[in-house]
């Protein structure tokens, strides 16, 4: 380990950065990246207006339908809504996506979403 902390640590700090580039090359350091962390990133990514929101949003819901199998059509669309809805009403968005990931279990989604 270095003086500037383990892997992640240095992903968290980027993440408080803001700094998309940097946030990037923190998580690329790490052998992955959990549902909690890409969704702090989409939101980051939403905030900075990122041509690239879309796509991490998409992929986002795909990891969630992969990693949560209980998840249905109905949650992966109200993902998607509030997805879409995030540059024009963050706050609705944050909400819908915190319920979300409160009904299929992804506690620490939530603590980001609800910050």
């Amino acid at each position: 380990m270095t003086s500037s902390g383990s892997p992640y640590a240095r992903f968290k700090r980027a993440l408080g950065t803001g700094n998309l580039a940097v946030v990037r090359a923190a998580a690329a350091e790490l052998p992955a990246v959990d549902l909690a962390d890409a969704l702090a990133i989409c939101l980051l990514m939403t905030m900075r207006d990122d041509e690239r929101f879309e796509r991490a949003a998409v992929r986002w819901l795909a990891r969630l339908a992969l990693e949560r199998p209980a998840v249905g059509l109905g949650e992966l669309r109200s993902g998607l809504v509030a997805f879409e809805a995030m540059p024009y009403n963050p706050a609705a968005a944050r909400e819908t996506l915190a319920e979300l990931c409160e009904r299929v279990g992804v506690p620490g989604a939530v603590r980001v979403l609800r910050r």
